[in-house]
């Protein structure tokens, strides 16, 4: 011993590492010597020493596999029989060749020392230098409780700086309390700290006590879970608020652009969801470009697939009105048909180009993962679509109302002969204003790309609730459009856990053809082109 502790004094003035790394292996040497007492308080020192590499190591010993060399001492790991049993450093896991037959014994374990090592993994990752591993160490103490795990989570409680971890470890000993032999007092006192936790897991870990011998264990558990289940049901109601409010923007950005063409325009424009779907495939196309030549810009690619897809959709807008649409002004039918006909074209061109099958748009870092709000979980990529949508339509509003464009479109849309006596170029316009809506199209696919398929179908998924929610919220209304796509949207995800998603689809339908009936203009009338005619 006291050159052990000559030892750890000299490796002392060196690094931190180098002194765990020496002190884990000295440990490790003193594994075969002694009564399982003795092995049982080596343990407990190889789970204080907060080494990593001492992970491999107990759990070989819990699973009988560690063994020590009889000519050398040397302890290893030995996997496989006869002569097929090959060894491994326990510490690094690497492979020291072949064992011989009978050149190794078994470092013995009985029960006693396989709790030993329960609780000194247990130690070992609770005291771990890595916060994000000591919370999972922690969740994991909560999820199975051990009553042998008790003195390891008071430990690391009283060494934990992390208030957050701190609380988790504290309701894992809360747990571990629960499914001990403590006082009725303690485990009351166990389940307001499980309580605490809330969600499924808490009511996992309190059903088995609802009914205890204990009548004021069982009163107390069955009291916390109805509060949880309060708590669960209130925050239900929240999530599905929020889900209703993350499909909505979602239909505002499909609808939006829809708005301008049908709403103020006129124009039946079934080649809509294709200008969404070509915003995807920007998005896609100017991701692959980013990622062969310049892959430090990968975050930065939505960014810049946004204008593109505007430029390009917008582009393919003012073509169709050009060339197709403003020839049939007027006709209502023969546009439908006329855009119908486009938007099976622009299908079959991105499939001779792309392929049928999807296409994979990464998501930025930025928009990876979740964020816990209350009892919410919300996705960074719902969470920043939402924002893309309200900085989309305001900025539309601006467009619209502070704008001299803006100006000669609402002109044109009330009355067109007047504009055009005054000197407006009513044919720019026009072509102007199909290729913003084209534009916002285009950039709607830019969103949709991040949660929705990439393929030549993505555009007809919302061509249907695009033309509801603009003839539900008042043809050519912006504000109709808004309020409309968040209504139906949380509408929509409140019937969905009542009769379905299809249903509910179905049953929202037949609510807008009923409103309909009452109110032709819709939520918000508004004069326009499609109005007067």
């Amino acid at each position: 011993m006291r050159a052990l502790v000559t030892l750890i004094l000299w490796f002392g003035l060196l690094s931190a590492s180098a002194a765990s790394a020496q002190t884990l292996e000295e440990l490790m040497a003193r594994l075969p010597e002694g009564s399982f007492g003795d092995r049982a308080e080596v343990v407990a020192e190889i789970g204080a020493t907060g080494d990593e590499r001492a992970l491999g190591l107990l759990e070989a010993l819990g699973e009988g596999d560690l063994e020590f060399r009889e000519a050398d001492g040397t302890v290893l790991v030995v996997k496989g029989r006869g002569s097929r049993a090959t060894g491994y450093d326990p510490l690094t896991g690497a492979e020291l060749g072949p064992v011989a037959a009978r050149s190794t014994e078994s470092i013995r374990v009985n029960n006693s020392l396989r709790r030993a090592v329960r609780a000194a993994i247990g130690m070992l990752t609770l005291s771990s230098p890595d916060v994000g591993k000591r919370l999972a160490a922690a969740n994991t103490a909560f999820a199975a409780p051990d009553p042998e795990q008790i003195e390891s989570l008071d430990a690391a409680i009283a060494n934990e700086t992390d208030a957050a971890v701190r609380t988790a470890m504290e309701q894992a000993r809360a747990a571990s309390v629960l499914a001990s032999d403590a006082p009725s007092v303690e485990k009351v006192a166990a389940i307001g700290i499980v309580s605490a936790r809330g969600g499924t897991d808490a009511l996992t870990a309190l059903n088995p006590y609802r009914s205890d011998a204990d009548a004021a264990v069982g009163e107390a558990a069955d009291t916390a879970i109805k509060g949880i289940e309060r708590t669960q049901a209130f925050w239900n109601v929240g999530q599905n608020v929020w889900f209703g409010v993350s499909l909505g923007s979602v239909l505002l950005l499909a609808a939006v652009g829809l708005a301008i063409t049908f709403g103020v325009m006129g124009v039946i424009n079934m080649a809509h969801g294709e200008l969404i779907m070509i915003g995807a495939y920007t998005t896609y196309v100017t991701q692959q470009v980013i990622r062969v030549n310049f892959p430090g810009l990968f975050d930065w690619s939505l960014l810049i697939a946004a204008p593109l897809a505007f430029l390009v959709a917008g582009g393919i807008g003012v073509a169709i009105e050009r060339f197709i649409v403003r020839f049939l002004y007027g006709r209502a039918l023969e546009t439908l048909l006329a855009t119908w006909g486009v938007s099976l074209i622009l299908q079959q061109l991105v499939r001779t180009i792309f392929g049928p099958s999807n296409r994979e748009v990464g998501n930025p870092s930025w928009m990876s993962g979740a964020f816990p709000a209350g009892g919410l979980s919300i996705t960074w990529n719902r969470f920043y679509i939402v924002i893309f949508a309200v900085v989309i339509f305001l900025g539309l509003l601006l467009l619209l109302k502070r704008t001299l464009f803006g100006l000669q479109m609402r002109a044109v849309t009330q009355n067109r002969p007047m504009a055009s006596e005054m000197g407006i170029r009513t044919a720019r316009v026009d072509a102007l204003t199909f290729g913003l809506g084209a534009g916002i199209a285009g950039l709607a696919g830019v969103a949709l790309s991040q949660i929705d398929n990439v393929s030549p179908n993505l555009g007809q998924s919302y061509i249907i609730d695009s033309f509801l929610v603009v003839v539900f919220g008042g043809a050519g209304n912006l504000w109709g459009t808004f309020a409309a796509a968040f209504t139906l949207g949380v509408a929509n995800k409140f019937m969905e856990p009542l009769v379905g998603a299809v249903l509910a689809k179905i049953l929202i339908l037949v609510f807008i053809i009923l409103f309909i009936q009452k109110r032709p203009r819709g939520l918000f009338p508004t004069r326009g082109r499609a109005v007067e005619g």
